[in-house]
């Protein structure tokens, strides 16, 4: 008796972890970004600064508030918006390859450390650019 009676409590807290898990995930910030998280340039002529602008809506239901942006790599420029982004608001992350420092093709990733929700249980969320340096 004692046995079933432990079992079933086992079941009850997990049951109940399982929602507030699940509810954890879907409550708080989001980016929506509204042209893909990967940009292709295409062919670039090598020398000038190649640039981008990522623009996003935080489709979440709290403040998005992004802490930092790293690229792959020193090649890259970024800029961002440093104010939170509310709920149903845009916002933009801008980057700039110096394209002069690139050979041939090339796909660099840029990581956000931010507080939005980031898909896949991942610990930052993840943009790219890609294309060809050409001279």
């Amino acid at each position: 008796m004692m046995k079933k009676a432990v079992l079933t409590l086992l079941c009850v807290l997990a049951g109940f972890s399982a929602t507030l898990f699940a509810q954890a995930k879907t409550d708080g910030p989001k980016f929506k970004f509204l042209n893909g998280e990967t940009h292709d340039f295409g062919k670039v002529k090598k020398g000038p600064v190649a640039e981008h602008s990522f623009e996003f809506t935080n489709s979440g239901n709290q403040p998005l508030i992004i802490v930092d942006v790293k690229p792959s790599c020193s090649c890259t420029n970024v800029d961002w918006d440093k104010h939170p982004i509310l709920p149903g608001q845009k916002g933009k992350i801008t980057l700039g390859v110096k394209t002069s420092e690139l050979t041939g093709v090339f796909n660099k990733g840029v990581y956000i450390q931010s507080n939005a929700i980031v898909p896949n249980g991942e610990k930052r969320y993840t943009i790219y650019l890609k294309g060809e340096a050409i001279d």
